[in-house]
């Protein structure tokens, strides 16, 4: 195998950053294995996007990066669309895309060496997600909330204690006991209907939060986007189905719908959509799958 040129973003804010974090162990072992590699590591997301970019115009062969869901979702962006194959390392909290492509999600060094061998094989082309809002048009490759789970999201994000999975648990116990009831206008592959519910989440991967399998159909490379809605519940209701999110066993819930479409409209008013876990903006949003837009380097999850 000839030698590639890697373009490896590490993302700024992680410990990964560090020259002795996981950024730089990848680089390493990328290296050794004799590829070309081109190690960015910027102070800002932006400086990074900036640097990723002009690299990639310049030429690659595949772009690696270094980090959490929020880096899978910078990766996606910077790649849908293209023929250059994305590889990742997660060293995040949740690591939700890792799971669905079945790298290691809890083992950089085994993600690691995971990445060195899926690079002397032919990428693999999944479907990506892609999201028409008031700010421009972006991509996900696992899932958007919009609705109890995006609040809960924007609450992880301002907490700065506790650390890891206990951060998103604790940010969940204080937006349900603020429990919001919503008014949804969607509109699936051109079918509209109005939903009085408290979630709804818009998925190409499984699970959110750290492996909580919010849509245990989904697929990845099925052409089509899994929409979940959750009806409105009481907070002792919510609590219950949280529990079987967990596991995955909640759609047997009449409460809980499950709709396979290509594109999907939601709307509701003072709720923010998260992508990846990224924010996105105000809804409304128009979702629509691209089939094969993303090649990765995975074996992806089954």
């Amino acid at each position: 195998m000839h030698p590639l040129r890697v373009v490896v973003a590490v993302n700024p804010s992680a410990s990964a950053g560090g020259r002795s974090g996981v950024g730089a162990q990848v680089v390493d072992a990328l290296a050794a294995a004799g590829h070309d590699v081109v190690p960015l590591r910027e102070p800002s997301h932006e400086a990074l996007v900036r640097a990723a970019t002009a690299e990639l115009a310049r030429g690659a062969d595949a772009l690696v990066v270094v980090g959490g869901d929020g880096m899978l979702n910078t990766g996606v962006n910077l790649v849908a669309g293209t023929d250059v194959p994305l590889g990742l390392v997660p060293s995040g909290t949740g690591n939700d895309m890792a799971r669905a492509l079945g790298v290691p999600h809890d083992d950089a060094e085994a993600a690691t060496r995971l990445l060195v061998a899926q690079l002397a094989q032919p990428p693999v082309a999944i479907d990506a997600a892609r999201v028409t809002h008031a700010g421009g048009t972006t991509w996900f490759g696992g899932t958007l909330s919009a609705g109890f789970d995006a609040l809960v999201n924007e609450r992880t994000n301002r907490l700065r204690w506790p650390k890891g999975r206990r951060r998103y648990d604790l940010a969940l116990l204080i937006e349900l006991v603020r429990l919001k009831h919503l008014s949804y206008r969607l509109e699936l592959d051109g079918v509209a209907r109005e939903v009085q519910g408290t979630l709804v989440t818009v998925g190409n991967g499984q699970s959110v939060g750290g492996g909580m399998r919010v849509l245990p159909g989904a697929r990845l490379d099925d052409g089509l986007l899994d929409v979940l809605i959750v009806e409105r519940l009481t907070r002792l209701q919510f609590v219950g189905l949280f529990r079987r999110m967990s596991a995955g066993t909640h759609l047997a819930d009449p409460r809980v719908h499950v709709h396979r479409v290509r594109r999907v409209v939601v709307e509701s008013d003072d709720v923010v959509a998260f992508a990846d876990g990224e924010r996105v903006g105000p809804l409304p949003v128009t979702v629509e799958v691209v089939p094969g837009a993303l090649h990765v380097l995975a074996p992806i999850a089954r």
